[in-house]
């Protein structure tokens, strides 16, 4: 038996992932057990779950394997510096520090770190090996797949020199063909982009993407014009003219600011048809590379199948249509494709390059759903309510399920806590907030009174897998969430002539579908199709609701506010249920309200 555990961390969200004989027992980020979005700290509690999970000693692991290479990343930091002087001092100044003093002798820390899970006499150094960061990317989007052959493309901000990769992935082998440098990097170029309009860099690009439907790209010239030359095969080059994230504190400078005629956007300050128009822009652009690419890969090595890995690869918006436009017949998306996900990547690359083990592939994928974090039992639910004196309602499972869809068609908005939580940036019906998607007013309600989020954030819809085809534009699976596709014809409503009239936040308001609230300003949707054989307890509740309703489809959004990670235990999430306009909450098998009254 060998185990292996993946780590990724210090740079954001920090995760770990198990492995035991090629088979994923466990992964989470840290951010869920810290409560702190985004976290890039050593993600000790995120081990000590996996080891639990496992019911295994950290002495009982074989190999530990760190998700990038901090040699090659320091060099790529050094020439950087180099390249660009004398500008950047001051950025170098604030850097140089922190690799010296740590990030150098990052095997030294991480055995440290290690050491506090477990000190005793365990070997930590010869245990330890470090495998690339895009390499990382690559394994974990094409061992987990359902696909004995496939190219496998990676797009991020950077690793250690690379921005984007490509390969072939075959059975137990997978090679890395070419890649494309840093500065020129697709995710730092989007990045700039929600630098630019106010949002987080590493957690704003959603934003951004949900608000370029409201806009128009008419800047789009201007960006292939004077920022990015995108060769036929969909490499570029970006101008670092404009830049400012080599060599300063942030990511665009004066020319860039000038180039477009506005200053930076102040956070949380009003959204204005330029910053819409910004944002159809660069994801016009994105959207149009990452085709060209994925057109190009086709070309050249003539197989059917994609996997894609890498935080852009979480622009589901392009990806539907890589799946429509680029050749592939089928595309597989990691669904952890940031850098958490490196966590499970890294392992994989030890359990088939070190140990060239044969490859077990599983016609769906070998994710298990992403449900890989922790589960509490009904005992432990029991006991947290009895201890916080919550009145409750407990019921078996036909009645939590048959309740839950009798007021989510009532209109009541629910948190949903069930099994094993998600593992990646999507909540898929483990830790969700569930709504009516035929409400007018749900969208609304649950962006500014639960969410407490901009109004113009979409929300996606979960769909029981048979009955994808009757309602969008889609005809592969996507239980993950990442692909876009459009509500169908016969389920649109008609737009009066004055509505067409609107721009901007105002075509928030109208309805375009006979479901309104995941129905986005140009008729998209982030589709999730919910299989029985992964989720079996949200499954039963989408089919409640389609015999009560007639409709196959719930609202699914993230468990969590704007700022918070997503919920992990029973505590974040009666916290968050307690502080939020949240009518109920459903955990395990308890049914809880505010007010009481419901039975």
């Amino acid at each position: 038996m060998k185990i292996i555990l993946g780590i990724s961390a210090y740079f954001h969200d920090s995760a770990a992932s198990l492995l035991i004989d090629g088979e994923i027992i466990a992964c989470a980020q840290e951010e869920r057990f810290s409560r702190n979005k985004g976290d890039n700290s050593f993600p000790l509690m995120a081990i000590k779950y996996c080891i639990k999970e496992a019911n295994i000693k950290m002495s009982d692991i074989d190999d530990i394997v760190f998700f990038e290479k901090p040699f090659l990343k320091f060099e790529r930091l050094l020439e950087t510096y180099l390249a660009f002087a004398p500008k950047g001092f001051k950025s170098f100044a604030v850097a140089m520090p922190l690799w010296l003093k740590q990030k150098l002798f990052q095997k030294k820390l991480l055995i440290k770190e290690l050491q506090k899970i477990d000190s005793k006499k365990i070997d930590y150094e010869k245990k330890l090996s470090f495998c690339e960061h895009h390499y990382s990317h690559a394994a974990s989007a094409f061992f987990p797949s359902p696909f004995e052959k496939a190219v496998v493309l990676t797009i991020d901000g950077v690793g250690e020199w690379a921005t984007s990769t490509h390969g072939v992935g075959e059975k137990n082998k997978l090679n890395l063909y070419s890649q494309i440098d840093y500065p020129h990097s697709l995710g730092l170029l989007y990045s700039s982009f929600t630098y630019y309009l106010g949002f987080k860099v590493n957690s704003g690009e959603y934003k951004v993407m949900g608000l370029a439907p409201y806009g128009k790209p008419i800047y789009k010239d201007l960006i292939y014009n004077k920022i990015i030359d995108v060769k036929p095969d969909g490499s570029f080059f970006l101008d670092q003219k404009y830049f400012n994230y080599s060599t300063g504190l942030t990511m665009v400078n004066k020319k860039f600011i000038n180039l477009f005629g506005e200053e930076i956007r102040e956070p949380e300050s009003n959204i204005n048809d330029f910053h819409m128009n910004i944002a159809a822009s660069i994801q016009s652009v994105v959207e149009e590379i990452m085709l060209k690419i994925s057109k190009n890969l086709y070309e050249k090595y003539k197989v059917d199948n994609l996997c894609l890995a890498g935080g852009v690869a979480l622009n589901c918006v392009a990806n539907g249509k890589i799946l429509k436009k680029s050749g592939f017949k089928n595309i597989w998306i990691q669904p952890a494709a940031g850098d958490s996900g490196g966590a499970l990547g890294a392992a994989y690359s030890i359990w088939y390059l070190k140990y060239h083990n044969d490859r077990k592939i599983n016609p769906n994928d070998s994710m298990k759903g992403s449900y890989l974090g922790p589960s509490y039992s009904n005992e432990q639910v029991l006991d947290f309510l009895k201890e916080k004196k919550v009145d409750y309602i407990e019921c078996d499972d036909k009645e939590i399920i048959r309740k839950t869809a009798s007021v989510l068609q009532e209109g009541k908005s629910v948190g949903w806590f069930q099994g094993r939580m998600e593992y990646g940036p999507r909540a898929l019906g483990s830790r969700s907030i569930l709504g009516d998607p035929r409400s007018e007013t749900m969208q609304k309600n649950l962006n500014l009174k639960i969410k407490f989020r901009e109004s113009f954030r979409p929300f996606a819809p979960a769909i029981l897998s048979e009955h994808l085809e009757e309602w969008f534009d889609l005809d592969a699976k996507s239980p993950y969430m990442l692909l876009v596709s459009s509500i169908l014809e016969k389920h649109r409503t008609t737009v009066s002539e004055s509505n067409k009239k609107k721009k901007g936040i105002d075509l928030l308001n109208i309805k375009r579908s006979i479901l309104p609230a995941i129905t986005h300003v140009d008729y998209s949707s982030r589709v999730q199709t919910v299989h029985q054989d992964t989720n079996q307890k949200f499954y039963d509740l989408l089919n409640e609701f389609y015999q009560q309703t007639n409709c196959p489809v719930l609202i699914n959004t993230s468990f969590n506010v704007r700022g918070e990670p997503i919920v992990c235990s029973i505590k974040d999430a009666y916290n968050c249920f307690l502080n939020t306009n949240l009518d109920i909450f459903v955990c395990e098998n308890f049914f809880i309200t505010k007010h009481g009254g419901i039975k």
